[in-house]
């Protein structure tokens, strides 16, 4: 027997969560995302604490759902999208395309995400509680599998230690030090090719 469908938002919850996902993404674009507060993200969004607390318990979950349909839909490509950061299709023009191609082409799109939602991914994944999201075990499923194509020694050991150049911290640091997003593409190209073997570039 099917699950019955969830219940329907309220018409005021909905105009509470848009408006606290409105506040939120302008204070996390405005500021160090670790110096928002709750209490800052209510008075910018015109509630009650209590009224944002029902819905959220911390500021990442806040970001987190700011997050969550970016990172869906880079989920979405590398599933089922075309090469070389998705898989392709059976017999298609993905089919010839290594480990290697598909990790560098990974890097450059999470490249762009950082660009566009650092601010965002700080807010949500800093320090330790990256290693816990649902995005992250998903990005390390990919990484291993890929290392495990490429015939790469300890696959489990070696997706953390290819997806740690991807921390917002370091990502913003370079950005601030005037490393432009080409530079940074092209050292994790080399990067990629350099791990999965392969020329070092496409």
């Amino acid at each position: 027997m099917a699950d019955p469908p969830p219940p329907r938002e309220r018409a005021d919850a909905a105009r509470n969560r848009a408006r606290v996902l409105a506040a939120a993404a302008k204070l996390f674009a405005d500021r160090d995302p670790a110096g928002v507060t709750m209490d800052d993200i209510a008075k910018a969004a015109g509630i009650g604490r209590g009224t944002l607390y029902r819905r959220y318990p911390d500021r990442a979950s806040i970001a987190r759902a700011l997050l969550d349909e970016h990172e869906r839909a880079l989920q979405e490509k590398l599933m089922r999208g075309p090469a070389p950061l998705g898989p392709g299709g059976q017999g298609g023009p993905g089919d010839d395309v290594t480990p290697a191609q598909r990790l560098a082409a990974f890097y450059a799109a999470m490249v762009e995400l950082l660009e566009t939602h650092v601010h965002l991914v700080l807010g949500a994944e800093t320090g330790s509680a990256r290693y816990e999201t649902g995005a992250y075990a998903f990005w390390r499923l990919h990484v291993r599998h890929l290392t495990a194509e490429a015939g790469a020694p300890d696959p489990d050991a070696l997706a953390d230690q290819l997806l740690a150049p991807l921390a917002p911290e370091l990502f913003r640091s370079q950005r601030e030090r005037g490393i432009g997003i080409d530079r940074i593409s092209a050292s994790l190209e080399v990067l990629a090719y350099g791990v999965l073997g392969g020329p070092t570039g496409p």
